[in-house]
Parts: C-alpha cells; structure tokens; sequence
C-alpha cells in the first residue's frame, strides 16, 4: 500500500504480449504459462488509538485506509498480542508493525521523565532495514528518533543511537554480537522497550533460523532483566505454518493473521525450458544463465524494467555484463547487486533501481526481500531458487506499480528443474516447505548458552526461555572449564565474549577480502568456508563483469590478492570425501533396500584444481594443500545389495558411475520434499561402504548436528526418489548432463557418472519403498 516510486510508461502492461515478442529469443522456449488472476482489495477504517502525529505523516504519503489483514494485526498488537503476519508480497505488510510499532514510541517521547518507550526492528539484510528507515523518514514524524544500527554504523553513530534512538533497526546479528553482550549500556533501551519486529521470518529456517531462535530468547532475556516484557510482530510473505514456526521462533505461543485483504493485479508466470546445444562433452541444455541474459536483453530493450534473479555471484556478474554489452542502446542501465559489494554500492543500485534510472539488475537473493523497488514489470528466475518460499519472494517483486506483472522461470541445468517443467503441476500446486528450526539442537545451543551466561548468568529456571536440557549441556560447558558452576548457576569463566566465536549464519570464519593486487582496492569479500573452491591461488574470480586471476589466498590473513585480466579458462577445485556412520536413528527395511537417517561424520578435503577451456576442454589439473575439514552432522543413506544390483544389469565396472549419478541426482531433488538449496547439502556414493559392507549412498545436511533437511528425506522417501527418478528419465540428454546428474560442486569433476545405471538404481529404490507402501495400505 504505498505509492510507486517507478510510474507506468504506458496505459497498461500487456504479459502476453511481452511473451509473444519473446518468442524466438535464446534458444528455448515456453512449455507452461500459468495466470494467477488478482484479487480485489477488502478495506478498513483506521483505529482510533493510533498517535495523531504518526496517523497525520501517513495519510499525508496517500495511504488514506487500511486493509483488512493490517487492521487486526495493527489491534492485535495493540492489545499486547505476539502476532505473525503472513500475507502475500507488496501486500503492505510493514505497515501492519509500522503502525503500532511507531505510534508506542510517539506517544512515548512525550514522556515527562525517563527515556520514552523504544522499539527494535530486525531484519535478515542490511538493505532493508536501511529501507525501512528510508520510508520511515520520509513521513518526517517529528516524535520519531529512529536509526539503522548495523556493522557500517560509525562508532559515534552508535553512541547517538544508544543514548537517543527510539527506534533501532538492525539484524539478528548485531544484536547478537553488540547488544546483548554489552546491554548494561543499552540499559535505558531495554528498559524502555515496548515492541520488537522480526521481518521476513521465512528467512530464519534450518541452523541460521536455530541461531535466531536462540539469539530471540536471549533478548526476551535480557529484556526481561530490565523489567520489559516486549510484544513481538513478526512478518513474512511465503511460510507455512506461520504460527508454529513463529512460535518455535520466539519460544512462546503467537496468533496468525493470514488472510490477505490487499489487492492484487494478474500475474501472468511462464515457464521457459532451454534448448540443446552441441559441445565438446556432447548435446547438453544450455545453462540458465545465457538464456536468461537473452531474454532480460529483449526486455529491457523493450523499454520493461526487469529483475532478474541468479543463484551464484558468477551468474549475476555475467548476466550483467551480457545484457549491458547486447542491449541495442547505450543509455540502457543495467547493473549486478549481490552480496560482498560494499555498503556504498549496494545503497546506490538501491536508489537508482528505485527510481527507474537502472533499467535491469541482475541480483542474488539479496534482493529477495521486501525492499521496495515499486514499478518491476517482469522478474526473471534464473534456475530453481532453492525453496518454494523463495521463488514466491522473488516473483512478487514485480507488479508492485498496481498493473499486471510477468514472470519467468527459466530452467538451469538441474535435476529439479527438468523436473518442474515437465510437471508445472508440481510447481503451481506446490505448498510452501515448512520451516525446520530446532532450538534445542545442542550444537547451536551450547554457544547460546555460554553468551547467554556471559551476559547474565545463568539459573535453573531458564528452561523456560532454552527448553529442558539447557541444565545438562550447561554442565557440560561447567565440566569443561567453559562455565563456572555455582550454587546459584552457571557463570562465564573466562576473559574472551563467547559471542565473537559463533556466526549466526554458519560457522563460516572470517570472511575473506578480495583485494586488487595492483591498486589496493578491495573489491569484495567471500565467505571463509566457499573460500578454499572459489579464491585459491590460481583461481578465475569475476566482480562487476571484469575477471580476474587470484595470485595468491593467504588463509591465515583471510586475504585473497588478485590481478585482473581474463586467462582464457575458468578454474574447477576437486575434493576428496568420505563418510562414517555413527549412530542409527530410524530405520526403514523395504525387502533389500534398507533406508536410514542418522548420525555421521564427513571428511572433506580440497585437493587441487582443474583449467577448462569454455568448450570443456581440461587443460590443467594443479595439486593444492588444504587441511581436512571434518564435519559431524546427520544424513540419509540406504544400501542395495552388490547380486540385486548386478541382476538389473549394474555390475561391479558400472556401479561406481550408477551410484555418482543416482547421488547427485537425489541431492538436486531433496529440495522437492525439504526446505533447502542443493548447497545446503552433500552426499557420498561408494560401491563399498567399511560400516555397511554394501553399496551405499548418502545425502548429508551440510551444518553441524544436522538441520532437519536430510531428515525430511527419510520420511519422504518415496516422493523423493519418485522425483529423482522422473527428472533423469525425462531429460533430453544422452548420457548425462547437469540437469539430470552432473553437479556443480562434484569435488571429482564428475567423473564417472552412468545416466542410465542411475536411472536403474533409481528404479529399483522406487519399487521398494513402493512396495512397502503397497504393503501398509494392504487390508
């Protein structure tokens, strides 16, 4: 509910019409073309307990009304109720905590002694709480103090902010690394503070959403230290079950407001499938990001603002620079925006996006959220995003200038999604995954609890914010010298913040700087753990259209130099892996397959790194010295005798490449049947496992203790492996491509890999598991 800041540049927006000039672009083409209609708008009058300067600035901006689904969250709020937010995107959801979020601390700087009530934003980027606090000042509410508080807040910012601010708009992760660790001088803040806002809730699922889950108990915490008792809003426009995961979020019972009263216009969503095209590895389908740069060049040629959106920093870079060099115009602006540019880049392409200067943006899911970048007439989603929730966030960035919107899926070179264009179906009539946090993953927890009792120590009745076991794994911390038992509690015992050694978002270390060798300059950075495939010495690294070459990654100085030009290859790490089982949690026998889910442990190590030329061609193979990475999480696996194997026609000499593929192929589905990314996960195949004394194949959640993702897989087995099983059948290639069983982070370069012993093995889980099922239903 907010004016466009981009306005039409004709009477109307015609989808069709757009798709039909398309026609002929790239070399693909349209398979399925799905219209969601639109749907009219159920309106509201506005509260009568709203502030009167609050109601006067944002009637003064045009909104004149409220709709439905923002009135009784604004009252649920109001009255003290935790409430989620779940409406669909430009469905004016920030006005929903706008309202009682600024009106608390309006009415509160009239307070005549004290600091007035103070309220806490929070947002999973920085681009949108700095956003927020764009539109929250352009209302100019006199009795509004708000600020932006992050990591690119100057220090004497922050000491304004902490002694002056009402309104704090920030992220989980400061709040974690600043505030709670150092809250005796946030003291007047907490104290004070009446609301916090979690935005884009979806965002905070598997061990990210696990490390907010805790962070958000830690604030109710301290808050509580302070006599406060906050409400909490949280918002989002793609999850399911928004209650419980809000609830599991916040550790206390929260409402739903889930039917959406704003309007909506039609959403025309094409899905466009590659051709094939000759290469030296054989026919193979073009990758997503070519044809995407085709069909966005066509567009903006057009004169249609498009977004579109890639999954790799690479893909966006090249993307970018495809569209900028063929657009048939000069004055045609389009940029890259992704993650590890710096602050002042991402707030520019902000601004120029929004006000139309910038014709395209390429973007990562960076651009994901609800920033408004109202007038998008078209996103373009290069390749399966990961989650159902995400591709719904992504497609409803366009449409937000009040016409019809289009948006296009194009299909990478992926398991899933050769599946999903073959079976539109399954996409259009496809439930948002459910969100997976366990807060009582003792992994996560622990780290909690050691910061929790650095910032007040900790006593038997915070069960009541960390679950039941929070006394044994405090003891445990006690037993080794972490925490000082007491009779009292448990209390930090030693001189360092325990916060500084976890990160929120992964245990990734420190992030690395990409620094240009000849100027100085620091082009970006990369995190540590993608550091070792992406920035090693030697490899090809590309920012803003412009490759590079890294002479030299100091891991120990997080620092990566690079020299630009562009070598005529591109670099490929290779890996070595195995994998022990350590203990059996659930297990499913289904005649000969036997399907488990347990605990494991992974060893990985980067061992060096191939030279392609851009037809494939290996020209190099280079040995580099990285340690063993161990990781200790939980997967699902399953074994097939070597005589069921070799009586469907896959010996000994085809079963390493049969079990490669089928792995590879499984990874690229999992997503189907569980909220995740194909690099959330892993897995192994060996056609001789020391702890089964079988073939074995095993797909891994890629983050200590587990994250719930391979789990869904064992319970989901069937559809899963149905899945798999479809996807490698139906796709065009002969032997084996990238959308049906290579991988692009195969630490083997894909070798060897047998599409048609995949297709085989794949078969023969599917009628087991099948079979049992059969047999369950039987009377």
């Amino acid at each position: 509910m907010s004016s466009p800041s981009v306005q039409p540049t004709g009477p109307d927006f015609d989808p069709q019409a757009v798709l039909a000039r398309l026609d002929g672009v790239g070399t693909g083409g349209l398979v399925h073309v799905e219209r969601i209609p639109g749907r009219d708008a159920v309106g509201r009058d506005w509260p009568d307990w709203v502030d009167p300067q609050v109601e006067a600035a944002i009637r003064g901006s045009g909104i004149t009304s409220l709709w439905d689904h923002q009135r009784r969250t604004v009252d649920l709020v109001h009255d003290g109720t935790d409430v989620v937010l779940c409406t669909g995107t430009a469905s004016g959801k920030s006005l929903g905590y706008q309202l009682p979020m600024l009106s608390t601390v309006s009415r509160g700087a009239a307070a005549p002694t004290g600091r007035g009530a103070t309220a806490l934003y929070l947002a999973p980027t920085k681009a949108l709480a700095a956003d927020q606090e764009a539109r929250i000042r352009s209302w100019a509410i006199p009795t509004v103090r708000a600020a932006v508080l992050d990591g690119d807040t100057p220090i004497d910012e922050r000491r304004w902010i902490r002694d002056h601010a009402a309104l704090i708009l920030s992220n989980p992760d400061l709040v974690h690394h600043t505030l709670l660790p150092t809250h005796e001088r946030w003291a007047s803040f907490f104290r004070a503070l009446k609301v916090v806002v979690v935005d884009e809730c979806h965002q905070y699922r598997g061990v990210f959403g696990t490390h907010v889950a805790l962070v958000l108990r830690r604030l109710r915490r301290v808050a509580a230290r302070y006599g406060a008792d906050p409400v909490f809003v949280l918002a989002s426009a793609t999850v399911a079950s928004p209650a419980a995961h809000a609830s599991a979020l916040i550790g206390r019972p929260v409402t739903a407001v889930t039917q959406d009263g704003s309007p909506r216009r039609a959403l025309t969503f094409g899905l466009w499938r590659p051709g094939m095209i000759d290469t030296e590895q054989g026919v193979v389908q073009r990758g997503a990001i070519a044809e995407t740069a085709d069909l966005m060049t066509r567009l903006v040629d057009d004169g249609v603002q498009t977004l579109a959106f890639a999954k790799s920093r690479v893909g966006v870079e090249r993307v970018a620079d495809t569209v900028r060099h063929r657009a048939s115009s000069p004055d045609v602006e389009v940029a890259a925006y992704r993650g590890g540019y710096l602050p002042e880049e991402r707030r520019v392409l902000e601004r120029d996006l929004r006000t139309g200067r910038l014709r395209g943006v390429a973007a990562t899911n960076a651009l994901e959220l609800g920033i408004d970048v109202s007038g998008l007439d078209a996103v373009i989603v290069a390749g399966w995003p990961g989650t159902t929730a995400s591709l719904w966030q992504q497609v409803g960035r366009a449409g937000r200038s009040g016409r019809e919107s289009l948006a296009l899926f194009v299909a990478a070179d992926d398991p899933l999604d050769t599946y999903l264009v073959n079976h539109p179906e399954s996409l259009f009539g496809r439930p948002v995954e459910p969100s997976v946090i366990n807060p009582e993953n003792p992994h996560v927890l622990a780290p909690h609890l050691a910061a929790a009792a650095y910032e007040i120590a900790l006593t038997p009745d915070d069960v009541d914010y960390f679950g039941a076991s929070m006394p044994a794994i405090a003891n445990t911390l006690a037993d080794a010298k972490i925490l000082r038992r007491r009779p009292r509690g448990w209390f930090w015992d030693r001189d360092d913040r325990p916060g500084d050694h976890v990160n929120l978002r992964g245990d990734l270390g420190t992030p690395v700087a990409i620094v240009e060798k000849r100027t100085g300059r620091v082009l970006g950075t990369v995190d540590a753990d993608r550091a070792e495939t992406t920035v090693h010495t030697g490899a090809v690294y590309v920012h803003q259209g412009r490759t590079h070459v890294v002479t030299q990654y100091d891991q120990e100085a997080a620092l990566a130099e690079v020299a630009a030009g562009d070598p005529g290859w591109t670099t490929w790490a290779t890996s070595v892996e195995e994998f022990q089982i350590s203990q059996v949690e659930l297990r499913s026998e289904h005649a000969d397959l036997d399907w488990c889910y347990g605990q494991i442990v992974v060893h990985r190590q980067v061992t060096g790194f191939r030279r392609r030329l851009p037809g494939g061609e290996i020209i190099g193979q280079h040995p580099l010295d990285f340690p063993v990475h161990t990781l200790r999480t939980r997967g699902v696996w399953w074994t097939l005798p070597e005589e069921t194997l070799a009586a469907a026609g896959v010996d000994g000499a085809r079963l390493p490449g049969a079990l490669h593929a089928a792995e590879h192929a499984l990874i690229g589905l999992l997503s189907f049947v569980a909220q995740s990314d194909r690099w959330d996960v892993g897995g192994v195949s060996t056609a001789l496992h020391p702890d089964t004394g079988l073939p074995t194949v095993v797909v891994y959640d890629g983050f200590p203790g587990g994250a719930g993702i391979a789990e869904r897989g064992f319970h989901d087995a069937a559809r899963w492996v149905d899945a798999t099983l479809a996807a490698v059948r139906e796709c065009r290639c002969r032997t084996g491509c990238p959308a049906c069983v290579q991988s692009p982070k195969c630490g083997n370069g894909n070798e060897p890999l047998d599409k048609d012993g995949a297709i085989t093995v794949l078969a023969l889980l599917s009628a087991r598991l099948h079979d049992r099922v059969r047999r369950e239903l039987a009377p």
